[in-house]
């Protein structure tokens, strides 16, 4: 219920040619950021496009993050859901709208593809080149705490209640739950969304 009340409500702004400018040179550099996938990025999104800019509502930044996990395909996805949402704020309900949310989606899309899939083609010939050296070893080492402290911080973005931190345990422990069923089972992420959404909507969580 929350997702179709968040696809279907808008927050309106007003956006200027140098604004879309500058989301697209925001999404270009936090491009290279993106390490161990966009998702690992998401706190940096919040505070640019909730908290700083005000160009998104917490409610449309977690719904665009929970309809491109549940869909079918690459969880970049939800980038564009992000930008799509901020051309519907800036156009409003119509044409403008629709035609303001594909302009933003491309722009997000294409800033944070750019300079990672470029980046990534190189590095990746050049490492599997040099897979023997003690550098390529360390750096592929070195990376592991940062991507998990990255996905940490994601967890407690997602993990906020209307942009406050949630503090009631029936949450924390879902979350908790679901990490133990991913990391020593082989349970398909598809039940335990579906899970997710009957507790939420059955109001436990």
């Amino acid at each position: 219920a929350d997702l179709a009340k968040a696809g279907a409500m808008t927050h309106a702004i007003t956006l200027q040619p140098l604004d879309w400018l500058h989301l697209f040179l925001y999404y270009l550099s936090i491009s290279l950021l993106a390490v161990g996938g966009a998702i690992a990025t998401a706190p940096d999104m919040h505070r640019f496009l909730v908290d700083r800019n005000g160009w998104l509502t917490d409610m449309q930044f977690n719904a665009s993050i929970a309809i491109a996990q549940a869909a079918p395909g690459p969880n970049v996805l939800f980038i564009a859901l992000l930008g799509w949402h901020v051309g519907l704020n800036a156009g409003g309900p119509g044409a403008l709208g629709w035609a303001y949310g594909l302009l933003g989606a491309a722009l997000c899309m294409l800033g944070i593809m750019l300079p990672s899939a470029t980046l990534t083609w190189l590095a990746t010939r050049w490492a599997h080149r040099n897979r023997e050296r003690r550098a390529v070893r360390a750096f592929k080492q070195g990376m592991a705490p940062l991507v998990i402290g990255l996905l940490m911080a994601a967890t407690w973005v997602l993990g906020r209640a209307q942009g406050q931190p949630a503090t009631d345990g029936p949450l924390w422990l879902l979350t908790a739950a679901t990490a133990l069923l991913v990391w020593r089972t082989k349970l398909h992420l598809l039940w335990m969304l579906g899970a997710g959404a009957l507790l939420g909507v059955l109001g436990w969580v």
